[in-house]
């Protein structure tokens, strides 16, 4: 049976089929004609196995994976490769499980994907995440060393996430922190937008490649622009209009949250284009600030949540808010030096006096 006919049979019509491949290649930025080469090579690719690990983590990611929609990644993504380990997911237990993996290992050598959730601890040997008697440093290196390619799913693998987040108890650390000269794709977010997994793995399916990768090794086509510049409430910071408490006028209007502490000046993602739970909503268009969790060592750079950071290049975050307007663009310079540097300096000020007494 073909691939059409195999996804038919799960009830996934050939214009649905048609619509994931569009929504795949506007995702990767690719012009809408290359919809077809992407239904092509779907429908011609080979099952490549996929072995997916757990360490630190809090499977949020996996959960991701499990609730994306039209149609499911199971129903597409997972139907073309073959996912020969997945703890969470897969039939076997125990030291059924494990063979599964050792023998995806032995047998596809340089062949097969391997996907990595959590972080990887290795302070004291490693002992802090052990997995059928073997520590998680050493199945990343004996895994994703001989793997086609990694793709390190949510901060937790790419970063270390919370888990390395100060003091960092158990020496937590992302995926290139054990393996530094593997070819690793990080895709960053707590969770990660599974549609940004899935972009990736169509781009391996269609081009034999993976996609272009920024300094971070993150993809482009979802990590190559702040959040701030395709955000839902920029024309109001544009216009000086900000949030100053929760639940005044300014948030009740939809007002930017710059002031409450949003980091989407500073995070690269693709949120507010992509948004989650089927693209119905994302953070900030919830009313809540992005707490740029897609950017290295997040839970301690980007603290206090709720506080802007003062020490962004420039007056504010962007070239483009001097061009606001005659005037417009001094006063909202002065209003986020005031509201926001100034606010912190006084802050500061504060707090040394009180000391000094």
């Amino acid at each position: 049976m073909d691939f059409s006919s195999e996804i038919e049979k799960r009830g996934v019509s050939r214009r649905d089929f048609v619509k994931f491949c569009t929504a795949m290649a506007a995702a990767l930025a690719l012009p809408s004609t290359f919809a077809s080469k992407i239904a092509e090579a779907l429908e011609k690719a080979q099952r490549t196995p996929l072995i997916w690990l757990e360490f630190q983590d809090c499977a949020g990611d996996t959960e991701a994976l499990l609730r994306a929609t039209k149609p499911t990644v199971a129903e597409i993504i997972l139907d073309v490769l073959s996912v020969d380990y997945h703890e969470t997911i897969m039939a076997p237990a125990g030291h059924m499980a494990e063979k599964s993996k050792n023998d995806t290992v032995k047998n596809f050598r340089g062949k097969y994907i391997a996907v990595v959730e959590g972080s990887i601890p290795v302070k004291d040997g490693g002992i802090y995440c052990c997995i059928g008697g073997k520590s998680a440093v050493d199945i990343i290196k004996e895994v994703c060393g001989s793997a086609l390619a990694t793709i390190a799913v949510g901060t937790c693998a790419t970063y270390g996430g919370i888990p390395a987040a100060d003091p960092n108890p158990t020496g937590a650390v992302g995926v290139k922190g054990v393996i530094p000269t593997a070819t690793v794709v990080n895709i960053p977010g707590c969770p990660m937008n599974v549609e940004n997994l899935t972009a990736t793995v169509v781009h391996f399916l269609t081009f034999g490649s993976l996609p272009n990768l920024d300094s971070l090794g993150r993809p482009l086509f979802a990590f190559g622009e702040r959040i701030h510049d395709h955000c839902g409430r920029r024309a109001h910071f544009d216009a000086g209009q900000f949030v100053r408490r929760w639940g005044d006028e300014g948030h009740r209007n939809g007002w930017c949250l710059y002031e409450m502490g949003c980091k989407g000046p500073e995070t690269f993602h693709n949120c507010p284009v992509v948004k989650y739970n089927e693209g119905t909503s994302w953070p900030v268009q919830a009313g809540h600030g992005c707490l740029g969790c897609s950017e290295p060592m997040f839970w301690d750079k980007m603290s206090p949540f709720y506080r802007r950071l003062p020490n962004v290049p420039g007056f504010g975050v962007e070239s483009t808010a001097d061009k606001i307007g005659a005037g417009l663009a001094v006063a909202t310079a002065a209003g986020l030096a005031i509201h926001g540097i100034g606010r912190a300096i006084s802050k500061k000020g504060s707090k040394d006096k009180e000391s000094a007494e």
